[in-house]
């Protein structure tokens, strides 16, 4: 059996109190620039991922706007009520988490992590659930749970294969 990886509530908060610094960091240095926050972190996501193959840029295009939409979305104005914070901070959190395991499900072909992206988003829509429930807070609406989506490799292989399982007449 496969090891399963768990990160911590530290290892949670610690990538919280980087986006905080890097977000921090930006608006310290960019304030008077008409650069965005979107643009920053693309830039920085640009740079290292530069070097990869062009067969991963879909991959990691879809991870780098997940990435920025989730440190945008907790760029919070502070309500003066630490839990409806930590709420407001903690739910695009979680669901960047999500949408990086949507694009696990996508690209990726190693069965025991599309299962451990699969859990990840169950986990984080339950915990998203959990924390707007502890608050009073209304649920999101409903939603279908991923199909296990075949990575584009094995789609690709399976169309073409198709071509050459039908019959003749």
């Amino acid at each position: 059996m496969a090891p399963t990886f768990r990160l911590s509530v530290g290892s949670h908060l610690a990538a919280i109190a980087v986006g905080a610094v890097a977000a921090a960091a930006y608006l310290t240095v960019y304030s008077n620039s008409a650069q965005s926050l979107a643009d920053y972190i693309s830039a920085i996501c640009a740079k290292s991922f530069g070097s990869a193959p062009a067969a991963e840029a879909p991959y990691l295009a879809e991870n780098v706007s997940a990435m920025t939409k989730m440190m945008i979305d907790m760029g919070i104005r502070p309500s003066g009520d630490v839990d409806t914070d930590f709420v407001a901070m903690m739910v695009p959190h979680h669901q960047g988490a999500i949408e990086m395991a949507q694009t696990q499900l996508r690209y990726g072909r190693n069965e025991p992590l599309r299962r451990m992206a699969q859990e990840i988003i169950v986990t984080q829509l339950q915990e998203i659930a959990a924390m707007r429930l502890s608050l009073g807070q209304p649920q999101p609406p409903s939603v279908p749970s991923p199909d296990q989506i075949p990575p584009a490799a094995e789609r690709f292989e399976k169309s073409s294969n198709a071509q050459h399982l039908v019959k003749e007449p």
